[in-house]
């Protein structure tokens, strides 16, 4: 099985690595995050803030470069972003007072979610979407997801070395904890000159003519952006970080023993996207979209029914395979039925919602997590993200990307 698809140019291969190491990092640190800000003290009202302070920042820039990108340039915007990840690694490693580290969260590109939403996001899949043909584009961004399931899945199974350097060192948790910070703005430091050096500035100007804002697509663009609100919300009720908590205070795992579910998890995910691309070929973009989505809903809404862990790790390994396979269809689905020239706006269009809306959930999340551990979030997350399915499927299974037709 081949991680970057055949139809990837050699000049685009650098977005691959890129998100391999980012993946690896937020990986770990989706996990790592509640603990940390619980060692500081923090209660889960404040770590629902912060979460929710990530993927707000994350909406704002998001937008941002969707629209400056023409101005700038996406690879020169990228190579911002990395700066920022390493400033946003030191922050979270030196400073450990609530207001601050709201203000680092907003700003910084930290993931606490086990898929990305960051502003490299828009600009990766503008760029990767440009470089290839359009019977390649879904198994390419199948690749894609690929590699960052697998290195977020190695980025779990880190989750334990905070605990491996406290026995090792004797230094306290909450030191070791930092030390997982400081190596996120490592791999960004790493990133930065992967981008600096084997991303051609010839990709930024390549198959689709002058970028433009949203012209003859606006409609179809806005309808997509709207109904992937509905599945953000849920989303980022169950977001990886508060998920962690849930299992952590609901069945008092400690973080190795988190971080290997989150491995086998991460790697049944990762397993998930190339077979997506396949079952794409076969039954279309949004029919793959909507028959893998809603049986996972369903292991979703019945996890906090779970009698015990072994049930409730069954549930979530299902939902691993089953809910992440509309990731590299969704993106393929979304740069297909939009020219060529509104494919950076399309992208920050489609995701900035789904940034803004993911960000309610966590604070909401952690408001129902400090009144009840039953995990009532699980349940309405589940609910919500069946009903976009089925509007997906109402509003779009007509309308179908060039391949299909």
């Amino acid at each position: 099985m081949r991680i970057v698809p055949a139809g990837v140019p050699r000049e685009a291969r650098a977005l691959f690595w890129g998100r391999g190491l980012r993946a690896f990092g937020d990986g770990y640190v989706s996990l790592l995050l509640p603990a940390y800000l619980t060692a500081l003290g923090f209660t889960g009202f404040e770590v629902g803030a912060l979460t929710t302070a990530t993927l707000l920042g994350s909406a704002a820039l998001t937008l941002a470069v969707g629209f400056v990108s023409e101005r700038f340039g996406r690879r020169t915007l990228l190579i911002v972003a990395t700066l920022l990840m390493i400033g946003t690694g030191l922050g979270f490693t030196l400073v450990t007072d609530f207001w601050p580290l709201l203000a680092i969260a907003f700003i910084g590109t930290l993931n606490p979610s086990s898929g990305d939403v960051s502003l490299f996001l828009p600009l990766e899949q503008a760029l990767l979407a440009g470089a290839v043909k359009d019977e390649d584009r879904t198994a390419a961004f199948a690749g894609y997801a690929l590699v960052g399931g697998l290195a977020g899945a190695a980025g779990a199974l880190a989750t334990g070395a905070p605990e491996l350097l406290q026995r090792l060192t004797r230094v306290p948790l909450d030191t070791a904890l930092q030390a997982m910070f400081a190596f996120y703005a490592l791999l960004g430091l790493v990133t930065y000159h992967l981008y600096r050096r084997r991303l051609p500035a010839s990709l930024d100007h390549g198959r689709g003519g002058p970028r433009v804002p949203l012209g003859p697509s606006r409609r179809v663009v806005l309808t997509l952006a709207g109904i992937f609100c509905i599945d953000a919300f849920a989303g980022g009720l169950v977001i990886q970080s508060l998920l962690a908590l849930w299992l952590y205070e609901h069945f008092g795992l400690s973080l190795a023993a988190a971080g290997a579910i989150f491995f086998w998890s991460g790697l049944l995910q990762a397993m998930s996207y190339p077979t997506a691309a396949l079952l794409a070929r076969r039954i279309g973009l949004v029919n793959t979209m909507v028959f893998t989505h809603l049986p996972a809903n369903g292991c979703l809404a019945a996890l906090p029914f779970a009698p015990g862990l072994g049930v409730a790790v069954v549930l979530l390994f299902v939902r691993a395979f089953l809910s992440q396979m509309d990731v590299p269809t969704r993106t393929s689905y979304v740069m297909a039925v939009v020219t060529p020239p509104e494919r950076a706006a399309a992208a920050s269009i489609t995701l900035l919602p789904r940034s803004l809306a993911a960000a309610a959930g966590p604070l909401v999340a952690g408001s129902l997590l400090s009144m009840a551990a039953f995990g009532w979030a699980l349940v309405l997350a589940g609910g919500l993200k069946a009903a976009y399915d089925l509007i997906m499927l109402f509003l779009f299974r007509r309308h179908r990307p060039p391949e299909e037709r």
